[in-house]
This record gives C-alpha cells, structure tokens and sequence, in this order.
C-alpha cells in the first residue's frame, strides 16, 4: 500500500475485507476530517500493455462517474476515484457504512424470518431500480456485496467494478473466466454473453433463495460444475426445503431464476410489487415467530416507521443506579509496562493530530486502544475512562456532538460509581453532555442539566471557580439563543461583575459576556423606533 497519502488527501488506516476483485480499507480524508472507505482494486487487475493501461484508465474514469450518478441512499456515495501514475493501481473512495454484510447473517441452521428476508430484498429491489435506470448494470450481486447497516437499511456495494474489470480489458479476466461470483452467476454470464438488467434479477434470485434457504442455490465439488448447473439443472422449489415460505414467495424466486433472461421479470419494480404483499405495514409489529436475535439490525423498520425522525439522542439509555458512597471501591489493577507504552503512543499520537484539526482520526486512534486497555484492566479502570474521556472531548472539539453525548453520559455514570456523584470528573462528564444537548437542539435538558451541576459546583467551590463561572456563562448564552432575554440578563450580569471582580474587564469571558449585555441592551427584538 502506499505510504503517502492517495491523491495528497486519503491515507490507509486499516484493512477492512479483501476480496477477488480488491481489498477494502479504512481510510482518512485529511481534507474533510472524515472516515472514508477505500476499494483498492488489485495490481494483477489492472496492469497490462500501455494500450491496456489507457484504454483502463478510461473506462475506470467512466464507469466511477456513472456509478456516481446513482442517487439513492442505498448505495454508498463515491467521493472520489484515484488511478496512480503507473495505471497499476486504482482506489474508489466512499462512503464508510457501520454494518455487516448480509452473508454473515446467512445460515442453514437458523433461517430467516420471512419479514427479515423480503425487506432485505425490497430495498435491494429499489436500490437495482435507481441503478437501472441510469443505466448500471450490477453484474456480481451477491450477499457480500449487500451490507446491513446497523440502522436496518440495506447498502448494495461495487456497482461498476465488474464494469471497470470486464474482459477484453484486463489482466485479472484475460482467461476468458466471466465477470462475476459463481454461485450466482446467471446463464448468460457463465455464456459470455450480453448481460442485462435481467442479469441482476437473476442474481437477487440466488440471494433470495439463499436467504429463505440458508444454503446457496446450487452445489457441486467444483466452481465449473455449479456454473453448469446455472445452465442447465432446474432448482429446487424453496418449500420442498422451507415449507414456511408463502408460495408467492416460492413462484417468484423460480421467475427470477428461469434460464432465459427474456422469461424472467419485465424489471425490478414488477419484481418489488410482488414482494410488497409481504413486508410490514406502516405502523405494524412483528408476527409471532418474526423475531430475530437482540443486536441484528431490523431492516423491516423502515417499512413500519416511513421516514421515521432518528431515534432521540440517548433514548433507551439506562438510568443509572444510586451510588452508595460507602460502598468499596474496585481494587486498583497495575497496567502492564507494555500497555502502559502503547496508551502513551496513543496520545501523543492523537495529540499530534489534534495540532492538525484532524479531529475524527485522532478520536480514531484513541479508539483503537481504548479497547484493549479495557479487557486488560476493567472497563472502569482510571485509565480506561481517562482514555474514553480524552476521546469523547475530541469529538465535542471537533463538533460531533451526536457521537459525543452518549460517551459523556456513560462517562458520568461511570465516574459517579468510582468517585460519586459529585466528584469532579462525574460534574464535568455531565457539563459536555448538556453542552452537546444544546449544540444538539435539546436546550431544555441541557438547561436543567447545567443548572444540576451549577448547584452542586456552588456548593463545593462557591460561586466565582472557573467551573461556575463557565457553567453561568453557558447558561446565560443558552437563555440568550432560546431568546428569554430576561432570564439571561439576570444570569449574565451578576456574572459580568463577578468576572470583571475576579479576572479583571479584559479577559476573554469578561468580554464575551460584556457583548452578550450589549446586545441585550440594543433591545434587538423589541418594537422598531
């Protein structure tokens, strides 16, 4: 992999999953402060005659624009496609999605529910819709191209790779082997011949197959055999293997599957008209039987919920527990010399990058020790949460709130269990937090959480420590924004005179807060003169 960054911007963090076509990496956009993916798409795969070279790089170029046009949120957005000077190496760079490809869902031993599999296939109905449209054409559907993020929503990965890649062109295909993943290769792939939109429904026959099934439609001792059976042998109706599958379900896998493409479904909207008798309905919960292991996504949740808001920062989250001050303590665990070094690494690390801004990758790196401090030492170990800590002030920094809250509350809850409620981490762990609700547009909570921690601040360093006088000044502007410009005043000018007392009239809050009375003063939302 390159040690310089591709294209000046994009570096390599980690290696994702590595296939036939490439390998898939974490990377980091420098410019934009982001995690990306990036599809490294193999040497052998792309080196040839220079003739070879040019006539790939254009098509490369081509098919990464047109692959940049489908416009719908279930294909990951590319942001950019790299070819290195030598024509040897080439890298997509996209969206990173937080989900498992739906082959890890996949086994023989405990089926689908009927509800999971159809949404999964619904959505990756309207995915081939927009994409056919274009036109693209898939070419390797499978379920390791579809990806189920954690939200339930259903990402179809590598359009236009099998484009980019196709025979005449490359190195990788220069066998005359088709373009494609065997076990769900349609006839006229395993043919050599013109693939079609009807190519992809063929191919979602086989996932559909396989997820009602839990076993890929044909198997042999050999690749060669299984693409002769895709020619030739007939399947197996899916309820002589899963009798619990409707029969309309059964008629319209054995359509997508027929052997000439002109046989199957007109398109894939007819395709998604007849899957729609069969997902949820707005609103509606789960039959009996339809439930499915804690932790998998629900992709049938976008049919119940249409255009549902995102579920509320926090919801769900557990009270914490009353904490009993006399309650002993965990005993304190030696960090091994070892880890205690990497823990270093990694803060001077992230701290390096902070001096850049690159505020996501140094929240990246802290992440990547974070989890081995924890199964090492205890997940409330002073370290660990230190750890966390510093990570979750990255992501406040760098204006991830949403991602930010939920540490800081976690945080607090752990730092009230290690030292009390009142200790000075628990207090400045719940301070962030109602400082990301407000950022977050959840002023009222963030109010009465600042207020809580104001009361407890005053009644342990009085009322002019620098952790009062931030929490008032927070305050007092959150009043300012929700527009109560009386109840700010009456916050903001005690504390103006308490500054100005302590600080002096020159310091930076003193002057902050000297505007904010201005403003206040020019009476900008009353009556015009």
């Amino acid at each position: 992999m390159p040690e310089q960054p591709i294209a000046g911007r994009y570096e390599l963090v980690e290696e994702l999953n590595s296939g036939g076509m490439g390998d898939v990496w974490r990377g980091y956009d420098a410019v934009l402060d982001r995690p990306v993916a990036v599809k490294v798409v193999r040497r052998q795969a792309v080196a040839g005659s220079p003739q070879l070279a040019e006539e790939f790089a254009k098509r490369f170029k081509r098919e990464a624009r047109i692959t940049a046009r489908i416009q719908h949120p279930g294909v990951p957005q590319v942001f950019d496609a790299v070819l290195d000077d030598a024509y040897e190496r080439l890298f997509l760079v996209m969206e990173l999605v937080d989900g498992l490809p739906l082959s890890a869902y996949i086994r023989p031993d405990h089926p689908l529910p009927v509800s999971w599999a159809v949404a999964v296939a619904a959505q990756v109905a309207t995915v081939l819709s927009y994409a056919h449209e274009v036109p693209v054409i898939h070419r390797d559907l499978k379920p390791s191209n579809i990806l189920v993020a954690r939200d339930g929503t259903v990402k179809v990965l590598d359009f236009g790779i099998a484009a980019i890649l196709r025979t005449d062109v490359t190195k990788l295909t220069a066998t005359g082997s088709p373009i494609g993943t065997y076990q769900y290769m349609a006839p006229e792939q395993v043919r050599g011949g013109r693939t079609s939109p009807q190519t992809d429904l063929y191919a979602l026959g086989c996932v559909l197959h396989e997820l009602f099934s839990g076993r890929h439609l044909f198997n042999a001792d050999s690749k060669y055999l299984v693409m002769y059976q895709h020619v030739n042998a007939a399947p197996t109706p899916l309820r002589l293997l899963r009798p619990d599958v409707p029969a309309a379900l059964e008629e319209l896998v054995l359509h997508l599957l027929l052997k000439s493409p002109e046989a199957r479904p007109v398109d894939v909207q007819e395709v998604y008209e007849r899957l729609r008798p069969f997902l949820p309905t707005p609103g509606g919960r789960p039959a009996p039987g339809e439930s499915w292991p804690q932790g998998v996504p629900d992709p049938t949740g976008i049919f119940r919920q249409p255009y549902a808001p995102r579920a509320r920062v926090g919801a769900g989250r557990p009270v914490p527990t009353t904490v009993d001050p006399h309650a002993a303590l965990p005993a304190p665990v030696a960090v091994p010399e070892l880890l205690r070094e990497e823990i270093a690494e990694a803060y001077a690390h992230s701290d390096a990058l902070l001096d850049e801004e690159r505020f996501a990758q140094a929240a990246e790196v802290l992440s990547e020790i974070i989890e081995p401090a924890a199964r090492a030492l205890g997940t409330e170990n002073r370290k660990v949460l230190e750890l966390r800590t510093q990570r979750a002030a990255i992501r406040l920094l760098g204006g991830d709130y949403r991602a930010a809250l939920p540490e800081f509350d976690a945080l607090a809850d752990a730092y009230a269990r290690t030292g009390g409620p009142s200790s000075t981490q628990a207090r400045a762990c719940r301070a962030q937090a109602a400082r990301c609700r407000g950022e977050l547009g959840q002023v009222t909570d963030a109010l009465a959480a600042l207020r809580d921690v104001l009361h407890v601040v005053r009644a342990v360093g009085g009322d002019v420590s620098d952790e009062a006088v931030e929490l008032r000044r927070d305050i007092g502007m959150l009043l300012l924004a929700q527009g109560q410009v009386p109840e700010a005043q009456l916050v903001l000018a005690p504390l103006h005179d308490d500054l100005c007392l302590v600080y002096g009239p020159l310091d930076d809050m003193s002057e902050e807060v000297a505007e904010a009375l201005a403003l206040i003063e020019l009476d900008l939302d009353g009556p015009a003169a």
